[in-house]
């Protein structure tokens, strides 16, 4: 009988299962659902950075994803043999002792602060600014300096502060908090105990400071001057961290029965997006593995003796077997990438949703198609417009800070720029700005690995934008002046996470092995246009210049 593991990959705006060929990689089924809540924007406040996530939506989306392709590709339930879910992250969310998410409680049904706290969710600035002022100062151990020395808001105990601090009854009602890929692998799993539970070691090392060398988690001294809640929380959590590719459990038969599979179905270790879609399209050493959606996620892999004792500083976490086991897992990122292009469109559509959807002229079926066609056109004729500005004429300098920044250097407070706008300046030359400002962003990310001595050979794209967007793509070769290979995979998170669920299984001996036969190829490569690289290095200038002085200001 031929053997099948399904990976699950939770996006922000939806999840995505695949049904795969342990043998070759093949995908047999594919399912995608979109979050409910998530799409009416249900517990969030943009204005205050507030984005939290029912865990009914995901819930939702695991069993009708799952059921779909155990449906369209017909296989046997038998022969489906290892489930892994990969998520974003840091997105923790607060659980009773039984590990019962807090928003089933009654009276937190409708409490965004008993609900997922979002990665993108930028309430605890203030928080985090505590904690690293304390790691500083304390005298102690420097719990950051395996998180880039720099904790940001989107992480673990800064999220946990912020809502503790706001909400008493939450922080009353909650006995542990668990990262949103430990809460579905739990629910699946026929363990029993929450305290036994085994938690994932990307993300406790990458968002919570766990790390081997001071025994885990950080201390309780530590923690309780930050707050005495999370020095007794700290209790409540883990001390011992495990890798994707190690069994959390087998399928528990309410789920066997609600999926269609059996009790015999293992279930893989937790992990997050980005680290399974580097596994998906194939990562190994000195390569850069990008993958682009409404962030980014930067991901390499290093051998203990290439990296020895150094610690890179501004980057996202430097964690053993975060991505392959016994090998270091560096991450890095931005905090937006399509979400600049998204907050543009937006800007933009303004028109058209407010007086052109709601004119009296149109009737109701001619404004439906009108926002379809808008919809379905908007980025592509922009990028069309802006691919033909030559490089001679001036474009406006741009920085990529709407949401904050992720790396280099984590500082959530700094905001957006756009510099050298004229008479002239139309739609396709901001919109080229905002496609050079994200390029500009990764090249940062680069500059740093580089300058810490973390050689990059090749760089890979994975994610909706790598695959759809030949502009950025080309434009990003050219600032990067590397050539870049797009994974040929429309799921490598799904298919990274598949991968962990066959090692898992024990159809494949390690994740490396397992990779090479599972793992995506290539259906394109970008290479730097040399005409358009010497003119990018100045507009890299330009920008590194606004983005002093914008955050020497924000500092003021």
């Amino acid at each position: 009988m031929k053997s099948y593991v399904i990976g699950l990959d939770y996006g922000s705006d939806s999840v995505r299962a695949v049904l795969i060929d342990t043998q070759n990689g093949a995908e047999l089924a594919s399912s995608v659902h979109n979050y409910r809540r998530w799409q009416s924007q249900m517990y969030c406040d943009a204005s205050k950075n507030q984005f939290r996530q029912h865990p009914l939506d995901h819930i939702e989306g695991l069993q009708n994803t799952v059921t779909a392709v155990l449906q369209t590709s017909g296989v046997d339930p038998k022969s489906v043999k290892g489930i892994c879910i990969d998520t974003t992250g840091s997105s923790p969310m607060p659980v009773t002792e039984d590990g019962t998410a807090l928003v089933f409680v009654e009276g937190f049904e409708e409490n965004p602060n008993a609900m997922m706290v979002l990665w993108k969710d930028h309430t605890a600035i203030k928080e985090a600014n505590e904690i690293n002022e304390l790691a500083r100062s304390w005298g102690g151990e420097d719990f950051t300096k395996y998180e880039g020395g720099i904790y940001s808001s989107e992480w673990f105990w800064a999220k946990i502060l912020h809502v503790i601090r706001e909400d008493e009854e939450v922080k009353k009602g909650s006995y542990s908090w668990m990262e949103h890929c430990d809460y579905l692998t739990w629910i699946l799993c026929d363990e029993t105990s929450l305290d036994a539970f085994k938690r994932s070691r990307c993300a406790a090392g990458h968002k919570a400071m766990w790390h081997e060398s001071w025994g885990g988690l950080p201390a309780k001294e530590f923690l309780n001057q930050l707050n005495p809640y999370l020095a007794e929380l700290r209790d409540n959590l883990y001390e011992t961290t495990f890798t994707s590719e190690e069994i959390a459990g087998k399928l528990n038969s309410e789920w066997a029965d609600k999926l269609g599979l059996t009790t015999d179905t293992v279930i893989a270790v937790g992990t997050f997006d980005a680290h399974a879609g580097a596994v998906g399209a194939k990562i190994d050493e000195e390569t850069l593995v990008r993958v682009m959606g409404t962030s980014t996620c930067d991901i390499m892999v290093s051998s203990k003796n290439n990296l020895g004792e150094t610690t890179v500083k501004g980057i996202c976490g430097q964690v053993d077997g975060s991505v392959i086991p016994n090998f270091i897992g560096l991450e890095a990122g931005q905090s937006a990438f399509g979400d600049v292009l998204a907050w543009f469109k937006n800007v933009l559509q303004w028109p058209i949703d407010n007086l052109i959807l709601n004119s009296s002229i149109l009737s109701d079926d001619q404004k439906e198609k009108l926002k379809a066609e808008a919809e379905q056109n908007f980025i592509r004729s922009l990028a069309s417009q802006a691919e033909q500005i030559p490089m001679s004429e001036i474009i406006p300098i741009a920085l990529d800070w709407v949401n904050g920044r992720r790396t280099p250097d984590a500082n959530q407070e700094l905001k957006s720029a756009i510099s050298g706008i004229s008479l002239g300046t139309k739609a396709p030359h901001l919109f080229k700005a905002l496609v050079n400002s994200i390029c500009f962003g990764s090249k940062m990310i680069v500059e740093r690995f580089q300058e810490e001595g973390v050689k990059i050979s090749s760089v890979i794209g994975i994610g909706g934008v790598a695959r759809k967007s030949p502009f950025i793509m080309q434009t990003l070769a050219n600032v990067l002046n590397m050539p870049i290979k797009v994974a040929e995979s429309d799921q490598a998170p799904a298919l990274g996470a598949a991968i962990y669920a066959a090692v898992a299984a024990g159809i494949h001996p390690n994740v490396i092995e397992a990779s090479k036969i599972m793992g995506s190829d290539f259906e394109a490569e970008y290479f730097p246009q040399k005409d358009q690289v010497k003119v990018y290095e100045q507009f890299l200038e330009e920008y590194k210049r606004l983005g002093n002085f914008v955050e020497s200001t924000t500092k003021g």
